[in-house]
């Protein structure tokens, strides 16, 4: 078998409905299978997936797992050459799974590709392609330096500013949207890190797969569209919660290989964007509920 499609979902049925049928047309004379991981959605997903997607493989777990531990459960049962790790809030065209196939089996450096990625508006999603964030990388992502200075290629190295959005070329780091895996690879290197509940395991992962020697690639001439944040809500307490703690779990973790002095800044930095992201979340709910009432 050729590719392994698996999504995971939880409460994002109607995407998932969408991103299934383009699935479904993108697979079409691939020898194929798609899994449906689904974390125990409160939405009938799983229903949804029986009577409309009979041939897909549908696991459903009791508890809401996470996306990694979800996305491993599928790995573990799936039987293709190639992985592709999918979000349940994309959209794929009818050539992406050819072509992305054609581009490993072209380069077979190739560890995992990464595609480009707009929103539902046609704006470009700048995590198509990415650097790993080194301590120095970090500190200006976190400090708010990237972000003032888009352009620089010392201060804002996180989203590779030097590399065009069309052009193909290496990238440390696969978004985990739409993360291209080679089977083989991933299975020597290890599956996702399970301490990841949700956020930054294709960080981790992608650093595992450079590690063991394989490259990784961004390849702008498949494109797809990420509805962001529509699988998850980055804006809910607990989901503010997981994406800080990933920071700090994948901070901790390089820090233990390579011991750096600049963690001692970045961690109390994670903590206070942390302490921010959630004091303006309470502000923007609290003020939501008295223009309600």
């Amino acid at each position: 078998m050729e590719l392994s499609v698996i999504i995971v979902s939880y409460n994002a049925k109607n995407y998932l409905r969408q991103c299934l049928f383009s699935a479904v047309k993108a697979a079409k004379d691939i020898s194929h299978e798609i899994i449906v991981v689904d974390n125990n959605s409160s939405d009938s997903t799983a229903e949804m997936v029986l009577q409309e997607f009979p041939k897909a493989k549908l696991i459903r777990n009791k508890n809401n797992l996470g996306f990694s531990a979800a996305n491993n459960t599928g790995i573990r049962q799936s039987s293709g050459e190639f992985i592709l790790l999918l979000n349940p809030d994309t959209v794929v065209g009818e050539e992406a799974f050819r072509k992305c196939i054609s581009f490993m089996r072209q380069h077979p450096d190739a560890g995992a590709t990464g595609v480009r990625m707009k929103d539902g508006e046609g704006r470009f999603l700048p995590e198509s392609k990415r650097s790993l964030p080194t301590p120095a990388t970090a500190f200006f992502k976190i400090s708010g330096f990237a972000h003032l200075f888009p352009s620089s290629p010392l201060l804002n190295r996180y989203y590779l500013p030097t590399t065009d959005s069309y052009e193909t070329a290496r990238a440390d780091v696969v978004a985990g949207a739409f993360m291209f895996l080679r089977k083989e690879a991933l299975l020597a290197t290890g599956l996702l890190d399970e301490d990841f509940f949700m956020y930054g395991e294709d960080i981790d992962i992608s650093y595992r797969l450079l590690k063991a020697g394989y490259v990784n690639y961004y390849y702008p001439e498949v494109e797809i569209i990420h509805y962001k944040g529509k699988s998850t809500s980055r804006d809910g307490y607990a989901d503010i919660h997981h994406f800080y703690r990933a920071m700090r779990i994948y901070s901790t973790k390089i820090n233990k290989e390579s011991f750096n002095p600049v963690y001692f800044l970045i961690i109390p930095a994670i903590y206070i964007r942390e302490g921010v992201a959630l004091c303006a979340r309470y502000v923007r709910k609290t003020l939501k509920n008295r223009s309600l009432n």
